[in-house]
């Protein structure tokens, strides 16, 4: 069987496929072996390219998660978005699954303090509550959408997830991330990426070109995340939570 029939490579745009291949390539061939025989990980066969849907003509950012989620019914292909959460306010602010949800909770947080509704020491469930999100989005899916119209890759270092072979897969995958960032670079030289947290670390050592555009900022689980300057001058101007017409 070929890849195309193994891993759902027609879940990405075309533009893509030639370099996702090439990048395969470059991965321990017994190890995807392993892969192409088992169930037993995360996002699965049929989402593992899913964040490449996105064509390569359109990718302005790639926005770096760890690896996958732990759940099946979050685990989609794409970094940070939890297929799970579905709704994203409720009547006491924030729904209860965005705020069991650290990373995303505080995502919107940094996203309401950026569009000047939430002043930085009033970002309580009340003060949310408060809030008039009739121009919002009001879904986890909308919400991410969002993000892929504005160029976001949304692509995790590590696109597999095995509980107890989560070293391993981070390796064995550095690779295919090396290849997929020289690519992007060359077609697109203003590619920004956004690393989070330990990611930079990671990232890091796989790029080769120190002109490539970076944001380094804390993790989103982190507090600070919400109030950094930084991050919050970059995403100001995108207008994520905004409904779009």
């Amino acid at each position: 069987m070929t890849t195309h029939q193994i891993f759902n490579l027609t879940a990405a745009d075309p533009s893509w496929h030639i370099c996702l291949e090439q990048a395969l390539e470059k991965i321990d061939p017994l190890y995807l072996e392993k892969l192409y025989s088992s169930n037993d990980w995360l996002p699965g066969h049929q989402n593992i390219f899913n964040a490449f849907s996105l064509p390569v003509h359109k990718t302005n950012f790639v926005l770096f998660g760890e690896s996958p989620y732990p759940r099946a019914a979050s685990a989609n292909g794409y970094a940070f978005w939890d297929a799970a959460v579905e709704q994203l306010w409720s009547v006491t602010g924030l729904s209860k699954s965005v705020n069991r949800a650290t990373s995303l909770r505080n995502i919107i947080k940094m996203l309401l303090v950026a569009e000047g509704v939430l002043k930085p020491k009033q970002i309580g469930q009340s003060d949310i509550a408060n809030l008039n999100k009739e121009t919002f989005v009001s879904t986890n899916k909308e919400f991410f959408n969002n993000f892929l119209q504005h160029g976001f890759l949304l692509l995790n270092a590590t696109p597999v997830l095995r509980i107890d072979q989560v070293r391993k897969d981070a390796l064995a995958w550095q690779p295919f991330v090396h290849h997929v960032l020289d690519f992007l670079f060359t077609t697109h030289p203003e590619i920004r990426l956004i690393l989070l947290g330990n990611i930079a670390n990671t990232i890091d050592k796989l790029i080769d070109r120190p002109e490539m555009d970076k944001l380094y900022a804390e993790h989103p689980y982190n507090l600070s995340f919400i109030h950094n300057p930084d991050v919050i001058h970059f995403f100001k101007p995108l207008h994520l939570l905004q409904k779009t017409t």
